[in-house]
């Protein structure tokens, strides 16, 4: 039986709820309808994702095991959320280049209006928020049971998938100072306004 919560209200959220839909500035892609499965194997290279503020309508949270093209296996956390909305979104990827050195990949967009984004998924390994506010909130859910947020159509097949695992799920949930640090995305529809790609000498992570 699910222990419905009207509004929770945690200042040091460390937990493993921040929806990934911050994350979606990760290429700066506009993708297609529906979403993609998780199927495809991971680089295992990590990348950081920051946000002022994330607003994300049907929540789910579940444990996965994703593959590297080389056969290495990274436990992470999938947060997926049907809707949402970003603002001041930051992505970054550290890239050490032979005799340059490291350089860093900045994506930055939903500063003078939110970005939107529907049926995402984020594979992460580190998450954090200043503070969050959760509506309908179920913690300890088996992962078979999730409704309220989204399953990857990819996850679900997988054999790293357990049905009885534990999960987390919520109506909505609003974050704001949303530190990521993720090794996949997938999504159905996302859309940056003031989208910005550069290239930077060094190294100038999102913080």
């Amino acid at each position: 039986m699910s222990h419905r919560v009207g509004r929770t209200h945690w200042r040091r959220f460390a937990t493993v709820l921040v929806p990934g839909v911050a994350a979606c500035a990760t290429l700066g892609i506009v993708m297609g309808e529906g979403a993609l499965a998780a199927s495809f194997l991971i680089s295992g290279k990590r990348f950081t994702v920051t946000a002022d503020t994330l607003v994300s309508r049907g929540l789910s949270s579940y444990g996965m095991v994703d593959v590297t093209k080389r056969g290495e296996l990274v436990p992470v956390q999938v947060v997926g959320s049907r809707r949402a909305t970003i603002s001041g979104l930051c992505q970054s990827v550290l890239i050490d280049v032979p005799v340059l050195g490291p350089q860093t990949l900045k994506i930055t967009g939903g500063n003078e209006r939110p970005v939107e984004a529907s049926n995402l998924f984020l594979d992460t390994t580190f998450q954090s928020a200043g503070e969050a506010d959760f509506r309908n909130f179920d913690m300890g859910i088996a992962q078979g049971e999730i409704t309220k947020g989204p399953i990857n159509p990819g996850d679900r097949d997988s054999r790293f998938f357990d049905p009885s695992g534990f999960g987390q799920q919520a109506t909505s949930v609003t974050l704001t100072d949303v530190h990521v640090t993720a090794v996949a995305l997938t999504a159905g529809t996302f859309n940056v306004p003031g989208l910005r790609v550069r290239i930077e000498q060094g190294r100038h992570e999102c913080s």
